[in-house]
């Protein structure tokens, strides 16, 4: 098991702790494993719940190292993007509940693999944003879709578009997140959650999430979508610029073409 990412096992709970530091990237090794974890942790009887924490204090997770996204090409880029997909796919659909624990900032990919669990806990610290739109990208994990069903159409945009973060007591209010705790009480309250499913039937639980996840019946093809729109990005070239300026720390020029 890479350090990276961090599994536990107790009674009918799983839990992964992101171990990147200092901010809990993404990296490819990180994505292709928590598709396997997922997959392995589907074909244990016994669990019945995935808690996904976070070992840093100020970060639950930044999302991806956008030093993998300068100066590549389109192919060079779709790797990435697919295994962002492939992995947070293969958590939406954890045949239990998952639940992220957020004590930190959770952007772009952060927040994406938060969105792609059942439920959220923020501690009121944590600060959630996707803001790739500022570095000519698109949040290609799920986020375009997954935040919808959570906030609705007008905070997506917001979000999205305008590239808005929210602090922990916003996210509560709009519906982002679940469960809304002082400071480090994310993954004990977590906890306490997936606790709730080891009094209900495993079958049961199996077979609800499969129905109560059925009115996503297209969300995989605009999942799909939403990684090919990434890609086109790159061949444009307000892409790299914008992910150059915020590496070199300064403001973008944009092509209006």
């Amino acid at each position: 098991m890479s350090d990276c990412l961090k599994l536990s096992l107790d009674g009918n709970i799983a839990t992964i702790q992101l171990n990147n530091p200092p901010a809990n990237t993404w990296t490819l090794e990180s994505l292709n494993l928590l598709e396997r974890i997922v997959h392995e942790l589907n074909e244990n009887p016994r669990i019945t719940a995935l808690i996904i924490g976070s070992e840093e204090e100020r970060f639950f997770s930044a999302g991806a190292d956008l030093k993998l996204f300068a100066d590549v090409s389109p192919d060079e880029a779709r790797p990435m993007a697919e295994a962002f997909g492939k992995a947070f796919e293969a958590l939406t659909e954890f045949k239990g509940i998952s639940i992220a624990a957020i004590n930190g900032f959770a952007l772009g990919g952060g927040l994406e693999v938060a969105l792609a669990c059942d439920l959220r806990v923020a501690e009121k610290q944590a600060v959630l944003g996707l803001p790739e739109a500022a570095v000519g990208l698109l949040p290609c994990a799920g986020g375009t879709q997954n935040l919808m069903w959570l906030v609705g159409e007008a905070w997506t945009k917001r979000m999205i578009l305008l590239g808005e973060k929210v602090d922990a007591e916003s996210a509560f209010r709009i519906g982002l997140v679940e469960e809304l705790v002082e400071q480090g009480e994310a993954y004990s309250t977590a906890r306490e959650l997936a606790g709730k499913v080891s009094r209900q039937s495993p079958d049961s639980v199996v077979a609800c999430k499969k129905l109560i996840q059925m009115n996503r019946v297209a969300l995989r093809d605009r999942n799909a979508a939403e990684r090919d729109l990434f890609i086109e990005l790159f061949k444009g070239q307000n892409q790299n610029e914008g992910v150059k300026a915020f590496l070199e720390k300064r403001s973008p020029e944009w092509v209006y073409e």
